[in-house]
């Protein structure tokens, strides 16, 4: 008997483990089970206490978004997408099982509360314990993508909105590893730099050369990921402002999961921006629902809406629907959109050419000083332009090697006097050196300047090289306003076209207002006239092509806003400014004023329809005809030596 009694132990044994694996097995399916009801927080509470693998997988998997209910038998199954198609796993099993389509499955989705429970549950779920931001962080600097997948669901888990910038970052390229210390920090160009973010703190870290960094890589699929991950936490975030961005950016691309995270936050969502993107967003998705009415709901919806994407839904439903009344409304609803579209982009040309306008008559205004008082063809002002243009080009780069990172957005505005004082000192050199013996020679005046243009570009190249110099638009000047229908005006152009008016208003004072203004209009209207009533007609000579020379240096730096600096960029607008002040009127700061916007908006509004380079041609030959009709221009000079 007691040889068969370590037998007997032994089979007893088995037997309780046999009767103890159904029960465990039980109870993971009960737990599992509880995650649909209406309170799951006891069943998160029960699967983050056990210590089976399955449990942890379906936590993860909770919170990733993954986890469904699958309508045929109600079983809890980890759904992984393939194509159209979803893979399962039974989650209580943890076993393959065959494909499902998405409308077999219904997505298990939770209250704030039991997402806050999961937050800690999934963490520790992903292993080791809580994982707080820092680690989460980090973990993204993963060697391979499988590794960096991981980190991403870990970080998912954790529900925090500070993770968005960093999952747009990530997904966009701009995620680096600094080399000096391996941070994690996030990347803007800045100039031929790149500005830094530390992604854990997520403020300022400086700005370094591109070298200094090395950038996290995602694939494809990554990416998927990403974008998908960031709509989660937009619509969960307490910034109204992201919870919108959240919903814009499932418009067009809502899953059978994040539809029902959308449906959930739009019924809490009390602001009206974020609400009506949500509202937009359930619309597209309600586009192809089998009930009739819905659709035509959705279709009234997307109507009023302006985006470019909507018309997309809007056109791939037109061949899919079979209802001829559903039909009849997606044509209106179409037709509509598409009108509002044209509209816009009408005001859209009106706009560029008015930010086109600003720059021709920031690169004129100066021009039609000197040409107005001296008559001088300065064949040499794109020049000065080009002067202002590199004068902010160096302020920039004193500005970081001499002050803190924080000062860079102010370089701009120091770029300015110095930009004019340089082009100012350069053209009363040029004036009181070669000009003012060449007075009553017209001929040889434009010749000289266009030799004094060609030193200069060769002098530019040898201290600065040839390529392009890149000056960098400060943080207040990023970015654009988005108003409608991708309608767009950039801050750079809307700072612009306001410094342009702000200029000519300054000029206008100084003319109006000052000695030395009232002394430049006598010069202009009668010269000889002012010579005999003892006007320094000469100081007022080369007084005025200084400020006209520091003018186009202010007009240099606005310029380097919108486009790289380089030894050429005076003969980009030269013609363009004789252009204006020809068509506007010799010396009369209205007619460059008017003659800038016009021949801005009227390029504009050609190129959509004779191309850029037809358009200009159909421009300069009006010019000429008008001119044939009005030689003096809009608005003709006044005196007794006009006619002179």
């Amino acid at each position: 008997m007691n040889r068969f009694l370590p037998l007997l132990m032994v089979a007893l044994m088995l037997a309780l483990l046999a009767m103890m694996r159904p029960a465990h097995a039980q109870d993971l399916a009960a737990a599992l089970a509880g995650l649909a009801d209406s309170d799951p927080r006891p069943a998160i509470t029960a699967l983050t206490a056990s210590d089976d693998e399955k449990a942890k997988a379906a936590l993860a998997a909770l919170a990733q978004g993954n986890l469904y209910l699958r309508l045929a038998d109600n079983a809890v199954v980890i759904g992984e997408k393939d194509g159209e198609m979803v893979v399962v796993t039974n989650a209580a099993t943890g076993d393959i099982e065959d494909m499902a389509r998405p409308d077999e499955l219904q997505p298990i989705t939770l209250s704030e509360d039991a997402r806050a429970l999961l937050g800690d549950a999934g963490a520790a779920a992903q292993g080791g314990g809580p994982l707080d931001f820092a680690g989460a962080v980090a973990a993204l600097k993963a060697d391979n993508f499988a590794d960096k997948a991981r980190a991403i669901d870990a970080f998912t888990v954790l529900a925090d909105p500070r993770a968005i910038p960093v999952f747009q970052a990530l997904a966009d390229g701009r995620l680096f590893v600094r080399k000096s210390d391996g941070a994690v920090v996030i990347g803007n160009a800045s100039g031929n730099d790149v500005a830094l973010t530390d992604a854990v703190s997520q403020e300022k870290a400086g700005i370094v050369a591109p070298a200094a960094l090395d950038v996290i890589f995602v694939n494809n699929n990554l990416r998927n990921v990403l974008r998908e991950a960031v709509g989660r936490l937009g619509l969960a975030s307490p910034d109204p402002a992201q919870r919108r961005a959240a919903a814009n950016a499932l418009l067009d691309a809502a899953t059978p999961d994040t539809v029902a995270l959308l449906r959930e936050a739009f019924a809490k969502e009390s602001n009206g921006a974020a609400k009506s993107a949500m509202a937009l967003s359930l619309a597209a998705v309600e586009l192809a629902d089998a009930d009739k009415t819905r659709r035509l709901l959705a279709i009234q919806v997307l109507s009023g809406s302006s985006d470019l994407r909507v018309r997309a839904l809007l056109q791939a439903r037109l061949s899919q629907e079979s209802e001829p009344d559903v039909k009849a409304a997606l044509d209106a609803a179409f037709d509509r959109l598409q009108f509002k579209l044209q509209l816009y982009g009408y005001a859209e040309n009106l706009v560029q050419g008015i930010s086109l306008g600003s720059v021709l008559l920031l690169a004129a205004v100066g021009l039609a000083i000197t040409f107005g008082v001296m008559g001088i063809i300065n064949m040499a002002h794109g020049e000065m332009i080009m002067l202002g243009a590199y004068s902010a080009y160096v302020t920039q780069e004193v500005f970081r090697a001499f002050l803190p990172p924080s000062w860079i957005g102010a370089y701009l505005i120091a770029a300015l006097p110095v930009a004019f004082l340089v082009a100012a000192a350069i053209g009363i050199a040029l004036e009181r050196g070669v000009i003012r013996f060449l007075y009553g020679r017209p001929l040889e005046t434009m010749l000289a300047t266009w030799g004094i243009s060609l030193i200069l570009q060769q002098t530019v190249r040898a201290i600065f090289g040839a390529p392009n110099k890149e000056v960098a638009n400060p943080e207040w000047m990023t970015g654009a306003l988005e108003l409608a229908g991708g309608f767009a005006i950039t801050w750079n152009r809307i700072y612009i076209i306001i410094f342009c008016f702000a200029v000519l208003g300054l000029i206008v004072l100084i003319l109006r207002r000052t000695s030395f203004g009232l002394h430049m209009r006598a010069v202009t209207q009668n010269r000889a006239m002012a010579d005999v009533m003892g006007i320094p007609t000469a100081r007022v000579d080369a007084l005025t092509f200084g400020l006209g020379s520091g003018i186009a240096g202010m007009a240099g730096v606005a310029l380097s806003q919108i486009g790289n600096v380089s030894p050429n960029l005076g003969t980009i607008y030269i013609v363009d400014s004789f252009l204006v002040v020809v068509f506007g009127g010799v010396g009369n700061l209205m007619g460059t004023l008017v003659g800038a916007l016009t021949l801005g908006v009227v390029n504009k509004l050609l190129e959509p329809v004779a191309g850029a380079v037809l358009g200009k041609v159909v421009v300069l030959v009006c010019i000429i005809l008008f001119i044939q009709k009005r030689p003096r221009g809009l608005f003709a000079a006044k005196g007794r030596s006009a006619d002179a």
